[in-house]
């Protein structure tokens, strides 16, 4: 039996917060340190939507769960489609990054409401909060634990609620690419944003997932080309997967 995550170590790692919170005041830059995630994020975002769950029989706008959001540029994105989100982030500095850069960039009518908290899954697993939809995008290498983590996000989605992970796999390619690659040579990351050894195979992932109650519904690969991020079955690199609660 996997320990409940409400007796866990907190999943959040001190080293991790301090590095990403130090560039919360450069997160919106789109040619700046986390242009990465600016340049896959249409990606990430309409892949995520198309899989989160029917609410009644039309309607899409669901409550979700935005862990991990760092400045908010998932959760805008997520609010932007039209859902109740809440962003999350253990960072004091990536929240206010992201209220301010909220409060300077209004979204458009249409857009779901969005609010931002600073806090952990622990707190709100304590808190028995539920989401339709709980979105880890590009977090889950960078925690404590990662199969616990994985239970933590089940704890938080309702029954038939769907959980997004987004991540990177540890294969040669994506140590060559993703760390070596996009850190020291091209610059496209600061050196020592991710350690290759945390990498999550596809089967790893499917293995905490399943530990936690989870089904898995899709997964697809994320690489670049020309004309931006596509979906592939190529999952040597990037990788998102949508997982089912029963």
């Amino acid at each position: 039996m996997h320990p409940s995550s409400r007796d866990a170590a907190s999943s959040v790692s001190p080293e991790e917060i301090a590095r990403f919170g130090a560039l919360a005041d450069k997160w919106w830059d789109p040619s700046g340190p986390m242009r990465p995630l600016h340049a896959m994020n249409e990606l990430r975002i309409s892949w995520a939507c198309r899989h989160f769950p029917l609410r009644g029989r039309t309607s899409r706008r669901v409550r979700v769960l935005d862990i991990g959001c760092g400045a908010g540029l998932a959760s805008e994105a997520l609010a932007r489609a039209g859902h109740d989100v809440l962003g999350l982030d253990a960072s004091p500095n990536g929240i206010a990054a992201a209220r301010t850069h909220l409060e300077n960039h209004p979204l458009p009518d249409g857009s779901g409401p969005l609010t931002y908290r600073v806090g952990s899954a622990e707190e709100l697993v304590a808190e028995n909060a539920r989401f339709d939809a709980v979105v880890a995008l590009e977090i889950i290498e960078h925690v404590t634990d990662p199969e616990r983590f994985m239970h933590m996000l089940a704890d938080l989605a309702e029954p038939g609620g769907i959980v997004i992970v987004s991540t990177m796999n540890r294969t040669l390619k994506s140590l060559a690419i993703g760390k070596i690659g996009a850190e020291y040579l091209l610059r496209l990351l600061p050196v020592g944003t991710h350690e290759w050894r945390k990498f999550i195979t596809p089967a790893e992932l499917g293995r905490y997932g399943r530990s936690a109650g989870l089904s898995i519904q899709a997964i697809a690969g994320m690489v670049p080309s020309l004309t931006g991020w596509k979906e592939s079955r190529n999952l040597d690199v990037n990788y998102i997967a949508a997982f089912r609660k029963s």
